[in-house]
């Protein structure tokens, strides 16, 4: 098989691998039909999270047809087209058991590999998934093959920060970070009864994007933290979803938010520090929720609703590419040129 691989820092590369086998009995071998490309993956592409070996296939997003299995695996049959979680999990144990999917103790991330140990990801033509009957799941009838995608991750990642915002639907909701998870997790807020929304980011072309999805949108500068307060009576936003994951992010989150609000944060942040420190955090009050999003549960939560409802999460694929092209379609995506939000090759 092929697959695009960690290269070097910065570099990508669509090169020859073997094929993965069933190496345990509750695997499963997956056929990628369609698998994209997350911020997160920018960050050990770039060196800011280190230990990627190289040659291990990136990507944690993929929609595909199972065609081996485990003798174990009692869920999912040979020709199966299914949807997966960034991380895997067992499904029965005590996390699994209380929804918290992305902390399993026999999971692991998918896309990761250190030091010859670890998962190889879904850009690739073929991908491993262990414990599959804890991990994967069947492509519902309505379901897109790229709904599915953003339900593996994205979307259940947007809705799992909106839920962390305790939300008041009376008061000041900010979206700091308009990719794709934070215009889907626009979408989850209103879902859940926002009706004051103000979307911030610094490029135009995603503005518009979140303008298009009914709210405000500017961006993130002195005027904004203006307009917030404005908009406030002087108080700042009731809850502030942060979804950049950078220190000036989080600072503006904390100023931008009321004493007694709610910032909810799943930006991956690779600093060692926190932008405020624990003092600030007492003296305003403030309620501060992150994690890694449990999307396994997620997916069983959101997956009827989507393939039922005209959520048109879709919307928010702009770019689709070939695998080959690899390192072009990398350079476009992290450079958010042409406009890209988000980008997904095509098996």
């Amino acid at each position: 098989m092929k697959g695009i691989c960690f290269h070097s820092i910065g570099k990508v590369q669509w090169m020859e691998l073997p094929d993965p086998i069933v190496e345990s009995q509750s695997d499963a071998i997956v056929a990628v039909e369609i698998a994209g490309m997350c911020g997160s993956d920018l960050h050990p592409l770039f060196g800011r999270e280190p230990g990627l070996d190289p040659g291990t296939v990136m990507g944690h997003e993929f929609v595909g047809k199972v065609i081996a299995l485990g003798s174990e695996v009692r869920t999912l049959q040979i020709g199966d087209r299914v949807y997966s979680p960034f991380t895997t999990s067992c499904g029965v144990c005590f996390y699994c058991q209380k929804g918290i999917t992305s902390r399993c103790p026999s999971g692991q991330a998918i896309g990761w590999r250190t030091d010859g140990k670890g998962l190889h990801g879904g850009q690739a033509e073929l991908v491993r998934v262990p414990l599959a009957d804890g991990t994967l799941v069947r492509i519902p009838p309505g379901l897109t093959a790229e709904a599915a995608l953003l339900l593996g991750d994205n979307f259940s990642t947007g809705y799992f920060c909106a839920e962390m915002a305790n939300i008041d639907p009376s008061g000041l909701t900010v979206i700091l970070g308009c990719g794709s998870v934070g215009l889907l997790s626009i979408m989850a807020a209103k879902h859940l009864g926002a009706r004051n929304l103000l979307a911030l980011d610094p490029v135009e072309s995603r503005r518009e994007m979140a303008e298009k999805l009914g709210v405000r949108a500017m961006a993130p500068s002195d005027d904004a933290l203006t307009a917030i307060r404005s908009m406030t009576q002087g108080r700042g936003a009731d809850s502030v979803m942060e979804l950049v994951g950078r220190s000036d992010a989080q600072k503006f989150a904390f100023e931008a938010l009321r004493p007694g609000g709610t910032m909810a944060v799943i930006g991956c942040h690779s600093s060692p520090h926190f932008a405020f420190t624990p003092t600030d955090a007492y003296n305003k009050s403030i309620t501060y929720r992150t994690g890694r999003c449990p999307a396994r549960f997620y997916m069983g939560k959101l997956t009827e609703r989507v393939a039922s409802e005209s959520w048109q999460i879709e919307s928010v694929i702009t770019h689709q590419f070939e695998p080959e092209d690899c390192s072009q379609a990398y350079d476009i995506f992290a450079g958010q040129k042409q406009g890209c939000v988000k980008g997904v090759f095509r098996f």
